[in-house]
């Protein structure tokens, strides 16, 4: 690629000076005539470096969608991509393959785009999180995953979008996992407390009132020494 970008302007100079000179370069009969040309020059055509562009990313669980938007803010491309890492290899060798990508606004970057944000990370690429849109005011003006890919790149310039996305890794992480098992098992403790207790509600009276009033570690033992063949429980 590097060389083309050389050739196609050096072509492109050497056309002119032929049609400037009347004839083509290594003429012997024109030589030492006062404007003679012998295919040679000091000077070299500087190579065309590739322009920057701001890739966005809408995520969902299983295919993602990306944008590349130039920086005069052309649109360049938008294409899907599948959730896993061959896909997110594909969206950064196309992201590239159209200019330099330094940065990448992506919408959800702690859920289903984690993924790809940890990779774009490794690939030296800046990951800045892009708020979802509202989903109905979504829905009533017609957006797409497109428009979204589109809006989460042109956000990154515009300031919209500002923060890293949370870490995935390390201490951070390990917290987050073990906050989620605590939450859960708070929840499941709390159920099933509740549960033998609305059950009484509705209970036989003989069976609902010698265990009415009492406290839950009282309650749990009654309940546990009852005879499961007794007329009262049924």
């Amino acid at each position: 690629m590097q060389q083309l970008t050389k050739r196609v302007p050096t072509s492109a100079l050497e056309g002119e000076i032929t049609g400037r000179f009347g004839y083509e370069k290594h003429v012997a009969r024109r030589r030492n005539s006062g404007n003679s040309r012998d295919g040679t020059c000091s000077k070299k055509v500087s190579p065309v470096h590739p322009a920057a562009v701001l890739l966005g990313v809408d995520t969902r669980k299983d295919v993602h969608v990306a944008a590349v938007v130039g920086d005069l803010g052309a649109l360049q491309r938008t294409q899907p991509f599948p959730a896993m890492t061959a896909g997110y290899r594909q969206l950064v060798q196309r992201g590239r393959s159209l200019g330099v990508v330094g940065q990448a606004g992506v919408e959800g970057a702690g859920s289903y785009g984690a993924g790809l944000a940890w990779h774009l990370a490794v690939e030296g690429i800046e990951v800045i999180e892009v708020n979802r849109p509202d989903r109905p005011t979504r829905r009533r003006s017609d957006k797409t995953d497109t428009v979204d890919a589109e809006a989460a790149a042109r956000a990154v310039p515009g300031g919209r979008a500002t923060g890293a996305p949370k870490s995935q890794d390390g201490q951070v992480k390990e917290l987050r996992v073990l906050k989620v098992v605590k939450d859960s098992t708070v929840n499941n403790r709390t159920q099933a407390i509740n549960q033998p207790k609305a059950l009484l509600v509705s209970a036989p009276a003989q069976l609902r009132e010698p265990l009415a009033g009492l406290s839950n570690p009282t309650l749990f033992k009654a309940c546990a020494a009852l005879d499961a063949q007794a007329d009262a429980v049924h």
